[in-house]
């Protein structure tokens, strides 16, 4: 019986190989683009490997796809209805932190939902995003230590903040309480 992860890992598989074929990108032109290895991509691609958040970030960038858009699992209908159970957890700690993908939709470019809880003394640190794509946040508990370019800024609950994300850029809580927020990427459509 498949597991989760395994339906996941077969879905970015497939999918991976699908935009890559639709972008007309070699394995070296992907990789190229993605800063991920040209071993990797043919592990991802066929399914030998369950890759990190950061790598499958960076494919998904260098598509130009949102990373719901990698993982899915094919949708045919107008609306898409995304029940709790299937949504993506993409990265947790021991502690209890994790981020969840809420769901995600290709626009004119990316667009991603996300659900965040960062446990005391936890960290998430990303890389810089293409040039263009937005984060917005919302804390809805705790207090939010975000670090953008270097700059730090405090978030704290019922406070939101906006950014580009083209810059390295790192989420921190620094509290004695864990941090809830939700947050939507908007990425630039691929050209």
């Amino acid at each position: 019986m498949a597991t989760d992860l395994d339906r996941l890992t077969q879905s970015l598989a497939r999918n991976l190989k699908r935009w890559r074929g639709e972008r007309h990108l070699t394995l070296d032109a992907l990789a190229a683009r993605s800063g991920v290895s040209r071993g990797m991509i043919i592990q991802i691609e066929q399914a030998r490997t369950n890759p990190s958040v950061g790598t499958t970030v960076k494919l998904a960038d260098a598509l130009g796809v949102s990373i719901t858009t990698l993982l899915d699992q094919e949708r045919s209908t107008r609306v898409q209805l995304v029940p709790k159970e299937q949504t993506v957890r993409m990265w947790s700690t021991e502690a209890g932190s994790h981020t969840t993908l809420l769901v995600g939709a290709q626009g004119p470019g990316p667009v991603e939902l996300w659900d965040w809880r960062i446990a005391p003394g936890d960290v998430s640190a990303s890389d810089p995003h293409p040039a263009g794509t937005l984060e917005l946040l919302t804390v809805t508990a705790g207090e939010l230590s975000l670090v953008v370019d270097g700059e730090e800024f405090t978030v704290p609950a019922g406070a939101s903040a906006t950014f580009e994300a083209n810059v390295p850029h790192t989420y921190r809580n620094d509290g004695a309480e864990p941090v809830e927020m939700t947050m939507a990427v908007v990425v630039p459509p691929a050209h």
